[in-house]
């Protein structure tokens, strides 16, 4: 018999015992449930497993909504999720919808910017023709609107434009070198233009002007046989009606202004095909009227390109030569074909800049100290610094490294002459450099050599270069910023009459400007040419103040006379203060600092140095 661990023998019960099993279970249910209810509590719950069975689950609970049915919990749960959507998603959209709104705080401005605002605002007083009516200047009105108007083959005249200076005349030459260095200063600044807020409104001066610029030739044609150079005028000593011998508003002039055409020029040409080409860099998002300034260029510097036409556009004309006399047109050429070669790309003019014969005919390699003054009339030094920024930023090698490399080494000079210590210029005692040698309006000049030094600065900090040489002398680029810096704080105040020489910049400034517009009063009277001298000569000052014009400026003893006699002291000029705009965003932090070294080179394709010729055989 084995064991039974259950308790008990192993035998089969008989019939009898489950007999007795049974009555027993009838005669004391109560006592065996007792029974069971004891020996379950002493089993672990494996063996109440093995004697129960399995757990019966739970039922999942349903909802009824109607279309459809879900489970309790599927529905707990879609209901925590869109609560939390709500909050990740729609509580943030409320908030920033409803929240309080602060505008972003302006960028802090410096001086150099507060006097570009107003210096941005004389362009506005020089405007000719139908003005829009966010011109600006209220003592500014319609003028000039029958310039032009009997040629046959301008339609609707050459309305539009700008006055060069205190007179009503527009002379085309300097009013082109004017748009090139407000388009310069865009291009490599257009940062600081958006920083500041003054964007749209350069690129409305700008073409302002180049859509004048464009009506003075045909411009839809590839081929002219003459450009108009000026309109209105005046001769030495007149004394007939004209825009010297009268003194009247421009919206009163009632005198006949006769148009200037120049049917050669190279000089004319090349500095209107800067203008265009380097507008045509500004708005080159604008593809239609891009590729339409591109296109009179190309047109107007193939007129200039003409070998039977190179004289001067001024030589031999009353009108013209007196006043704004070119007195060589190399340096105008070498200037255009840059311009055109960057908005371009074609390597014609890029070759015919770097050609030898054009460097040596613009007297560059003689380092004559006058040429590395930039104006109106001398485009050398600015020539070759375009052409330097292309030596830095593009390197482009062969067949132009030696040229470039010539125009590098002969812009650091020019920069070395600009440095008080090498005494190629006298400074006055205040710190005012001479660069038109003591003679008046020596402003203008001051302002471009200010631009050209920090441009050339601009250039070297993007590549990484701290300095270069003046012969032995190690330069340090903080040096010639300086130089710039100093030069225009004078022009805002820093000098020995502890005034600004920018109407409406600080607190004194020139009040008797020689200017037509703004020194006769507004209103019903129109003053006749000889009726308008009573304010000419009157000792009160302007009853309008141009704001932004920066004067002629003061002599080589740092003595300024407020006297709208004298014109050299008191006389803005178109092309003086497009310099003056150039330098002044060259020098401010507002927006930033540094240039846009890529825009320029936006028409320029990619450039594979060429390899240079093979060396001539080998002769024992």
């Amino acid at each position: 018999m084995q064991s039974n661990h259950w308790g008990g023998s192993l035998e089969i019960a008989t019939t009898e015992d489950d007999n007795r099993s049974h009555n027993l279970y009838d005669s004391d249910r109560a006592s065996i449930n007792d029974y069971y209810d004891h020996s379950n509590r002493s089993l672990d719950q494996t063996q109440q497993s093995w004697l129960l069975g399995p757990p019966e689950k739970k039922k999942k609970k349903y909802v009824d909504l109607g279309c459809i049915i879900c489970s309790k919990k599927a529905l707990k749960y879609s209901f925590y999720a869109m609560v939390m959507l709500l909050l990740v998603i729609g509580l943030p959209t409320i908030v920033v919808k409803f929240w309080p709104k602060h505008k972003p705080r302006p960028i802090p401005q410096d001086d150099y910017t507060f006097a570009l605002h107003k210096a941005l605002r004389f362009f506005n007083a020089q405007k000719s023709g139908k003005l829009p009516k966010s011109n600006g200047i209220p003592w500014r009105g319609n003028s000039g609107l029958q310039d032009g108007s009997t040629l046959t083959d301008v339609k609707g005249g050459l309305v539009g434009g700008y006055y060069d200076a205190g007179d009503n005349i527009k002379f085309h030459f300097p009013m082109s070198f004017a748009m090139t260095m407000l388009s310069w200063s865009v291009i490599e600044y257009e940062h600081k233009y958006r920083a500041i807020g003054e964007y749209d409104n350069i690129t409305e001066l700008i073409k302002w002007g180049t859509d004048y610029l464009l009506r003075t030739f045909n411009s839809s044609a590839t081929r002219i046989d003459k450009i108009y150079s000026q309109v209105g005028g005046a001769l030495n000593n007149s004394r007939t009606p004209d825009d010297h011998y009268c003194w009247q508003r421009p919206e009163d002039m009632n005198y006949e202004r006769p148009v200037q055409t120049a049917t050669q020029g190279p000089d004319l040409a090349a500095e209107m095909a800067a203008a265009l080409a380097a507008a045509s860099i500004v708005f080159r998002d604008n593809a239609e009227y891009s590729r339409k300034l591109v296109k009179g260029a190309e047109t107007v510097f193939h007129f200039g390109r003409d070998e039977e036409k190179r004289t001067s556009y001024c030589r031999g004309n009353q009108y013209i030569e007196p006043f704004y006399n070119s007195t060589n047109y190399f340096d105008e050429v070498m200037w255009g074909s840059a311009w055109l070669y960057y908005a371009t790309g074609n390597k014609t003019y890029i070759s015919l800049a770097t050609d030898p014969r054009i460097s040596k005919n613009t007297k560059a390699p003689f380092m004559i100290p006058d040429l590395s003054v930039l104006s109106w009339d001398n485009k050398l030094p600015a020539a070759m610094l375009l052409l330097t920024r292309m030596r830095i930023f593009l390197n482009p090698g062969y067949p132009y490294e030696e040229m470039l490399s010539n125009y590098h080494n002969y812009t650091g000079l020019n920069m070395c002459s600009y440095l008080q210590r090498f005494r190629v210029f006298n400074f006055t005692k205040g710190g005012l450099i001479q660069l038109n040698h003591g003679r008046g309006q020596p402003l203008q000049y001051v302002v471009n050599a200010a631009f050209l030094a920090s441009l050339f600065v601009d250039y070297m900090n993007a590549t990484g270069v701290p300095g270069w040489y003046c012969g032995p002398n190690f330069i340090p680029l903080e040096d010639l910023r300086s130089f710039a810096t100093s030069q225009v704080n004078y022009i805002l105040g820093t000098n020995p009459m502890k005034m600004s020489y920018i109407v409406g910049y600080g607190n004194k400034f020139p009040r008797h400007v020689h200017h037509r517009g703004a020194s006769i009063p507004t209103g019903k009277t129109k003053y006749s040419c000889t009726g308008g001298w009573r304010w000419r000569d009157t000792k009160n000052p302007n009853p309008h103040n141009i704001t932004g014009a920066m004067v002629g400026g003061p002599d080589k003893f740092d003595k300024f006379k407020d006297s709208r006699s004298n014109f050299s002291y008191t006389e803005p000029t178109l092309a003086g203060n497009a310099g003056l705009v150039a330098a002044l965003v060259s020098l401010t932090g507002s927006g930033g600092y540094g240039v846009d070294k890529n825009a320029i080179f936006s028409g320029v394709p990619p450039l594979y140095p060429m390899s240079p010729p093979p060396p001539p055989p080998w002769k024992p």
